[in-house]
């Protein structure tokens, strides 16, 4: 059971999360805060065990989120934090990055999707963020899209979208980066990795990779 902490300035909110946060059965929230100074504040005092996760806003009053990110992890850097904000605009999300948020979710997100980063995040040390951010950050960085598969589909039995994903293991992208690039699940690039182990006739990502450099496939 990870502990969460809950720093928002909206009470209703900070209520809504605490039950679904409680009742998924893979969190329990131990604090919650109205803003940055009070969450910095309260941790000062804390007896308990430190949270291992916040899920914090950005805009607060006293302190905003991304000056209170940036003192928790420079305190407490064991605590994990995920930005949840109605704001997707490029500079905020960098800022965060930056600043070593660990996630970053819109809050339009639904709280089944909040529970299932923060599982990622806890449990398979993963890094996750809404789709709409992931796009700006890669777009932003490369300049460019996802790379797309090559005509290895036609030559294998292999669909387009394993294709795609075989040629990214190649390049040396982890399940959890692929996951994000194509803006899906970490479970669905799981299950298409289980296919194409079968269909190449490997156990593993490692052998996968061997038969596609031997063939030549991506080059």
């Amino acid at each position: 059971m990870k502990r969460i902490a809950i720093v928002d300035d909206n009470r209703n909110l900070r209520h809504f999360f605490e039950e679904k946060f409680n009742e998924s059965g893979v969190a329990q929230v131990v604090m919650t805060a109205t803003n940055g100074q009070h969450f910095l504040d309260q941790l000062l005092k804390w007896h308990d065990p430190l949270p291992d996760l916040a899920v914090m806003d950005i805009e607060m009053p006293e302190m905003d989120g991304i000056e209170t990110l940036r003192q928790t992890k420079l305190l407490y850097p064991e605590i994990e934090v995920i930005m949840l904000t109605v704001f997707d605009e490029s500079e905020r999300v960098f800022d965060a990055i930056k600043s070593g948020a660990i996630g970053y979710l819109l809050k339009d997100e639904p709280v089944e999707k909040i529970i299932e980063t923060i599982v990622t995040i806890t449990e398979e040390n993963g890094a996750v963020m809404s789709p709409r951010i992931a796009r700006k950050i890669f777009e932003f960085l490369q300049g460019r899209p996802a790379p797309q598969a090559p005509e290895v589909a036609e030559a294998t039995t292999l669909s387009a979208r394993e294709a795609e994903i075989l040629n990214m293991l190649v390049e040396g992208y982890n399940y959890q980066e692929i996951a994000v690039r194509l803006f899906i699940s970490p479970q669905t690039v799981r299950t298409h990795l289980k296919n194409i182990y079968k269909k190449l006739h490997v156990r593993n990502k490692v052998e996968a990779v061997k038969v596609a450099i031997k063939k030549r496939w991506f080059v």
